[in-house]
Parts: structure tokens; sequence; C-alpha cells
């Protein structure tokens, strides 16, 4: 039998969670949209109630909760606002390369810096030229005695402006393609890391998304994360890992675009009733009701997946793809409910619309993630198969 019930703790986070992400995220959520405005102020109350780097160990300072604890709470700040939730929530894609390929002395510092104040880390992997093949990536790391030199820029770097460190991938044997690729953590002081430019961006415009170059930037031996040239398989770990939370977060986002638009559907009235009596919105809204179900229903399974110590890549791409693809549909019904009034800036739906967007393309595109379908569907491992050796 299938247990879909929470427990008391899981149920108490995520009433912890609605209750932040209404009342400190959603009263200012069109304000900092309008202006893209960085919520510090609102990171550092997310980060005191506990809120933030959820899947960090004990030993290193963090409350150390299953992955699907996580995406209960990824599920309700989508839903206060997607934007400010992911300058929350990127801390968990930046740390996990290094709680899977760190040493005991790099996670408990740079873990321990994440647990101890309220700051900040990126993930660097996309560039120009490397987005969904990452293995064109041109930015590389040469070992010259007992340092790495790093050399290249990444764009498209959520938090890039405040991080403190990053989780930077780079060519170490330029011509074996993804076999070639190593993961190294860098801190934000060392000499020759630069912001180099901050995104004006359709939608989750509370985040913020930079571009970070490195010049000739020196990295000790021990700040490369797993093995040598074994990069790639570290990030597709890491994203099995936080695919499960941004497809939770997509979740959210439809689930305030369905509510806003059934109170309007109620409120809003027609040829003489409120047009939620009309069978043409209530089939908009029916469906809407169904996408959030079952995109629900895939997150769920993916985390699971992981906290029962299970290979999750082809349950957390079917989240993603189908999660961020419904909160698009769900979206742009969202504004066809309100008509001509979803088009205004002073109506909410306009906003959700567009934050839905970058969730079909951060984190794995929708195309990419039928790839992976595809390929595990084709080509199936068993789903028992350890979570570590996903590749």
């Amino acid at each position: 039998m299938v247990d879909l019930s929470l427990t008391d703790e899981q149920q108490d986070l995520r009433e912890l969670a609605h209750n932040f992400a209404m009342k400190e995220m959603r009263p200012v959520a069109w304000d900092y949209d309008r202006d893209a405005t960085w919520p510090q102020e609102i990171i550092e109350k997310a980060w005191e109630v506990g809120l933030m780097n959820t899947h960090i160990s004990e030993e290193y300072g963090g409350p150390a909760l299953d992955y699907l604890s996580g995406c209960l709470i990824e599920e309700e700040l989508g839903w206060g606002c997607s934007g400010i939730g992911t300058s929350i929530l990127a801390n968990g894609l930046a740390m996990t390369p290094v709680l899977l390929g760190g040493s005991e002395e790099i996670k408990k510092r740079y873990l321990g810096m994440l647990t101890e104040e309220p700051k900040l880390a990126s993930f660097c992997l996309t560039e120009p030229d490397a987005g969904s093949d990452v293995s064109g990536m041109k930015t590389n790391a040469v070992k010259m005695g007992d340092k790495w030199v790093l050399n290249g820029s990444k764009c498209f770097i959520t938090n890039g402006s405040h991080a403190n460190w990053f989780s930077v991938y780079a060519k170490t044997d330029r011509d074996a393609g993804h076999k070639g690729i190593s993961c190294f953590v860098v801190p934000r002081d060392a000499d020759g890391v630069a912001v180099d430019k901050k995104e004006d961006k359709l939608g989750q415009r509370a985040s913020d998304t930079a571009t970070i170059s490195f010049n000739d930037v020196e990295i000790p031996q021990d700040h490369l994360l797993g093995e040598e040239n074994k990069g790639f398989k570290l990030a597709m770990m890491t994203l099995d890992r936080t695919r499960p939370g941004v497809s939770a977060q997509a979740v959210g986002i439809a689930r305030a675009a369905m509510e806003f638009a059934t109170d309007y559907a109620k409120e809003r009235v027609q040829f003489g009733v409120p047009i939620a009596m009309h069978q043409a919105i209530q089939f908009m809204i029916a469906d809407m009701a169904t996408k959030i179900e079952a995109g629900r229903l895939l997150v769920w399974q993916s985390a699971s997946l992981l906290d029962q110590g299970k290979r999750n890549t082809l349950a957390a791409s079917h989240a993603k793809r189908f999660a961020a693809d419904s909160a698009m549909e769900v979206a742009v019904d969202a504004v066809q409910v309100y008509g001509g009034y979803g088009f205004i800036k002073e109506y909410p739906v306009e906003k959700l619309m567009r934050d839905a967007k970058i969730m079909q393309l951060y984190e794995g595109t929708s195309q990419i993630q039928r790839l992976v379908i595809a390929r595990e569907v084709l080509m199936p491992r068993q789903v028992s198969e350890p979570a570590a050796a996903t590749a």
C-alpha cells in the first residue's frame, strides 16, 4: 500500500514555510519584481527560521532534512514568490557538489560558512557557448604544482553577485569532452574572481543572475571536489538531487496562479453570473487542478526515491518536465481567465506567467528532460540502483 501522508514534522515544516511565504514574501513580491530588488532582508529572515541549507547534515550545522521535506518547503516558497524563493534556495544547488565530493575539511569550512551566517553560494556550470551541452565549456583549470589555475567565464549564475563561494566546473582535459571536466570550490575573495554583469530578466526579477569571470584564479589542490575529470558525473548527481526541489517550486507557481484565477472567476460577473459558472472557465480551472496534483505526485516520488537511497534520474526528469511545463500552462490559462486584466501589471497573474517561463529553462530545459526520459526508457537501469551511481 502506498502511503502519501506526511509526518507531523513534515506538516509543521510545510506550515512554517507557508506562513513565511504568506507573511514575508507575498506582501512585497510584486514590489521586488517591479524594481528587480535584491531581497536581502527576506533571505536573512529565512535563514533565521531554518528555511535555508536544509540538506546540510547536523555535523556541519544543518538540519539534515530529507528531500521530501525540502520539497514541501520549496513548493510553499514558490507559491509565495519564486524569484525571492530562488534567492533563498539556490544554496542547495551550490552546496550539493561539496556534500558529494568535498573532503571533511572542505565540508566543514564551506558548508559551515552557510550555516553559521546567512551567507550564499553559487553553482557555476553554464557558459555562453555551453548550456545544455556542457562538454563544450571553455573554462579550464591547469594544474601547476600544488595548485590549479582557473580561467574562464560562467553565465546565468543565480545569486552570483552576492555569493561568498562558488562550485565551478572547468575542463581539466580539453580533449576528453564531458570526461575531461572537474569541479572546484572557489572562494569569492580569491584574486581574479569578478562579477561582470547582472542580467535584466523577464521574470524572477528578485533573483540575482550574473556573469562571473575567473582570471588566473589560483585554487588549492584540496579544493577539487570529487575526482579529477569526474566533474560531469558530479554535476549529474547534483541535478538529480536538486531537480525535485525546482519542480516543487514550479508546482508552487502553478498553485498560486490557479488560486488567483479561481478567486477572480468567482468575483467577475459576465452575462449575469460569475464567470466561474461558465463551463469554459470551469474546464480551464479543472485542468489546472489536475496538472498541479499530478505535478506534486511526481515531485514527491522523485524526492522519496532519493530518501530511500535509490536512483531517481528518470523520476526527477519526469517531475521537472511535467511540473515546469504545467506551471507555464497554468499561468497562461490564469491570464486567460482574467481576460484583458490579466495582461495588466496591476493584476497578479501577469507576474506569475513571467516567472513560470524560467522553470522550463534552468536546471535542464524541458527538451533536455525529454532526452533524459527517452534515454532512461529505451536503455533502462534498475530503479533500485544506488543514487550515487547516477551519471
